[in-house]
């Protein structure tokens, strides 16, 4: 039986193969012939089409915001990556990352399209758990832990033991938000119109949470009045307030989980502090900010987007763990 972790996330479908470690790194993303239905593209190849493609071409990410929201494309887009880590069409055994508190309904959504591309075994656990086996984190019954992942469309985080979670939650605010609500505001502050491509570029290159931070880029777009091409000097100051203001959020949350804590496990939070991956997680001084509104140590994963799949596989690749935090 061929063992795999699967993240399929919002942005960015992950996959690791036990004894090869993780072998696959694939946009979300496929592309659709209006009139047929045909997809055309699938992962990096249909993401460099955003924005540009003909009118009789769309391009689509069958997951938003954690959530399957086109199961055959969603299918199509599994299968296709499969046949890029593995030539088996069968005997595969495949544990999904999803998010804290994954509905029944979310899950059997997942089933299908795993059984559609070929998956003859499925199994999930929860982000936090995976984030934290992704980090080299102990787990035990007796020493809980603060674990917290922020992807594009969603952000996971709870409190937890092998035990079980003790207060957790997913919400729906990731790194997505900041790329829409950039292009609201380079629209605004330069009469600029921005593709959602060059404002995920622009928030993974300048977006800071230092303060003073300085840096700058060009970045490329349609004047508004005019119509006409223009390049403007984007500065981290400029993308502050739309970066910000998601992570407050963010913040905002993580404090209502650990308010709910009880004593005992609140005294394990002080001394354990929180663990913290998903792609966002590398924009300049997030762990720091976080870690100066929560008042707790911070732990950044070395490769926070890869965290999760990385426990993943893990955990598939443990029985008794996989037993201990698989959801029934």
């Amino acid at each position: 039986m061929l063992k795999l972790a699967i993240d399929l996330g919002t942005s960015v479908t992950k996959i690791y193969k036990i004894g090869s470690g993780i072998v696959l790194s694939e946009a979300t993303c496929v592309t659709v012939q209006k009139d047929t239905g045909e997809i055309r593209a699938f992962g990096n190849e249909a993401k460099r089409l955003l924005g540009k493609t003909a009118e009789l071409t769309d391009v689509c990410f069958p997951v938003f915001e954690g959530e399957i929201v086109s199961e055959k494309r969603a299918a199509a887009l599994l299968e296709y990556c499969l046949g890029k880590v593995t030539n088996r069409t069968f005997g595969i055994e495949a544990l999904f990352c999803v998010p804290c508190g994954c509905t029944l309904d979310s899950r059997e959504k997942y089933l299908r399209v795993a059984k559609s591309a070929g998956i003859s075994r499925v199994c999930f656990a929860e982000t936090p758990f995976l984030s934290a086996l992704g980090q080299d984190v102990p787990l035990s019954e007796s020493n809980p832990v603060f674990a917290v992942d922020v992807g594009a469309g969603k952000t996971s985080m709870a409190a937890f033991s092998l035990d079980g979670i003790i207060a957790g939650l997913t919400m729906n605010v990731g790194g997505s938000n900041m790329d829409v609500h950039i292009i609201d505001h380079i629209a605004e502050l330069y009469n600029l119109k921005i593709g959602s491509l060059t404002s995920e570029k622009l928030k993974n290159t300048v977006g800071s949470l230092i303060p003073n931070d300085n840096r700058t880029t060009v970045v490329n777009g349609r004047d508004v009045t005019s119509g006409k091409p223009r390049s403007v000097a984007v500065s981290s100051e400029d993308v502050l307030f739309p970066v910000r203001v998601y992570v407050d959020k963010i913040v905002e949350y993580a404090e209502l989980i650990l308010q709910k804590l009880p004593a005992e496990v609140s005294a394990a939070m002080c001394k354990n502090g929180v663990f913290l991956s998903g792609g966002v997680c590398n924009l300049a001084g997030f762990a720091d900010y976080v870690g100066e509104k929560l008042q707790m140590e911070t732990h950044l994963a070395g490769d926070a987007q890869m965290a999760v799949v990385l426990g993943g596989g893990r955990a598939v690749g443990n029985t008794a763990l996989l037993r201990a935090i698989r959801l029934e």
